[in-house]
């Protein structure tokens, strides 16, 4: 099992930034992808970014140019440097991670508890 804990939300102003980070934590295991997904009251859980082990990246319309998503393969970390929010912004950004386990191949498709990120206007 790989274990996901975010942090890093909170209550910003719009035009604010934030930074999320998530670190994953387990036995054996490589991480193909590591993105970051958020959820609005009465919407969708849906795409913010994601990014490859090799660096490449992946953003939704919503955020390009104002987000940027990067990783640690060292320290199994993801990270979302979030700029210029605005209202629309707010939700609960979820983390995940997909890859595999050295041991047998298995796969895994894990997910954070949540932060909850709160702009005001």
């Amino acid at each position: 099992q790989v274990r996901l804990v975010e942090s890093g939300g909170g209550l910003v102003q719009a035009g604010g930034s934030l930074r999320l980070s998530c670190a994953a934590s387990g036995s054996a295991f490589s991480i193909a992808v590591m993105g970051w997904y958020r959820q609005a009251p009465g919407k969708q859980r849906e795409l913010v970014a994601t990014i490859g082990s090799g660096g490449s990246t992946n953003y939704a319309d919503s955020v390009k140019g104002r987000f940027t998503i990067s990783r640690d393969n060292a320290r199994s970390t993801v990270y979302l440097q979030m700029n210029s929010l605005k209202t629309e912004d707010t939700a609960a950004y979820y983390c995940n991670a997909r890859g595999f386990f050295y041991s047998d191949g298995t796969s895994f498709d894990s997910w954070g508890q949540g932060t909850q990120v709160t702009i005001s206007s």
